[in-house]
């Protein structure tokens, strides 16, 4: 259940950010910052890793974040024979696995997400494994094969031990995969190990649907980041929207980016635990802007809002402190919660409207 490219820059590069205007008063910069940001970046976990900084002096801190991503790919893959992730689900049905302590962290914030039972569920790797949508060996499964595989997909099989930091599964060929939250969940260690290493301005992008910017932008310390949302009709082609963040997770789950078309249908990466084939509904793409902690930068938050729908993860999101939402539904109307109006900025009109939740049923 990886995440579409959904975020891009604004008059920059696919993953870069860029400063915008903020019409109150300035506050007085005292930052000493880079002209020209400091970049790294690598290629792992499936897709591109950047970190941009703007404080002076901090290669060492950059070196070292970038590392966090390749560490966790090797640890967390279930594609690569080895990694603790693959070594839990051999074993399902034998013996716990001791796990290093930031994997026991991740399959426990995956928990939480799957303990609230509203279409997430880390257990549904047996089903993933089955549509292999994004993969070269991508197909359509038989009715029987996803039967088969439906009553393996519970969280209530996984059992921890969190003096040993073991992990079981406890009835076999039952399989974990945390595609879904594993970025978000590095992105945010990243962002830890930078500002503990002293980064004030910076960004933390992978893949661009799982973003931090950390700070306001370098233009002044009252001017946010500005983050252009992509059109997710065409994810290749121009943002349709800017949203405006400071110091705050920026996340974005869609379908259009993988998915498998067969017999004329498409069939969307994300998939229901309950059904065993790709959700069905309203939503095109949903971005969150979360402020404060959060274990996974959004990333299974985003997965299971996008499971209800724009309606319902409207009404959701409306009731949860400190995250705002940018819903873009199949009939390009854009729904905004109450608390991100003044910090999105609709640029493509001509495709795109502004819609009243309220109209939604």
């Amino acid at each position: 259940m990886k995440k579409i490219l959904g975020l891009v820059a604004v008059g920059v590069s696919m993953i870069s950010l860029s400063a915008c205007g903020n019409k109150s008063a300035k506050v007085k910069d005292t930052r000493d910052l880079l002209k020209t940001p400091l970049e790294k970046d690598v290629t792992t976990m499936g897709t591109f890793v950047k970190v941009t900084v703007y404080d002076k002096n901090k290669e060492a801190a950059v070196d070292q974040a970038l590392k966090i991503p390749v560490t966790y790919n090797k640890l967390t893959t279930v594609n690569q024979s080895g990694s603790q992730i693959d070594q839990i689900n051999q074993n399902a049905g034998v013996k716990p696995v001791k796990v290093d302590a930031g994997v026991y962290e991740l399959i426990k914030a995956g928990y939480r997400y799957s303990a609230k039972d509203l279409g997430y569920d880390i257990t549904i790797g047996s089903l993933t494994s089955l549509w292999n949508i994004g993969m070269d060996n991508a197909r359509k499964p038989s009715q029987k094969e996803i039967d088969q595989v439906l009553p393996l997909i519970n969280y209530k099989y996984i059992e921890f031990n969190d003096e040993a930091h073991t992990v079981y599964l406890t009835k076999p060929s039952v399989r974990l995969d945390l595609g879904s939250i594993v970025k978000g969940f590095v992105a945010m260690k990243m962002v830890n190990s930078l500002k503990e290493n002293g980064v004030t301005t910076g960004i933390v992008n992978l893949g661009s649907s799982s973003i931090y910017v950390i700070g306001h932008s370098p233009r002044g310390a009252s001017d946010p980041w500005s983050i252009g949302i992509k059109d997710p009709n065409d994810p290749t082609g121009q943002q349709m929207g800017i949203l405006k963040a400071s110091n705050q997770h920026v996340n974005t789950s869609g379908i259009y980016e993988r998915y498998l078309e067969v017999d004329g249908h498409k069939y969307s990466h994300i998939l229901n635990p309950k059904t065993g084939y790709p959700f069905e509904n309203d939503i095109a793409s949903i971005t969150l802007l979360i402020s404060g902690k959060d274990q996974t930068n959004g990333d299974g938050l985003s997965t299971m809002i996008y499971a209800m729908g724009t309606k319902k993860g409207y009404e959701y999101i409306e009731k949860m402190k400190n995250v705002e939402a940018v819903f873009v539904d199949k009939d390009n109307k854009v729904y905004l919660t109450s608390g991100i109006k003044d910090q999105f900025e609709l640029t493509e009109t001509k495709t795109f409207k502004i819609g009243n939740i309220n109209d939604l049923k």
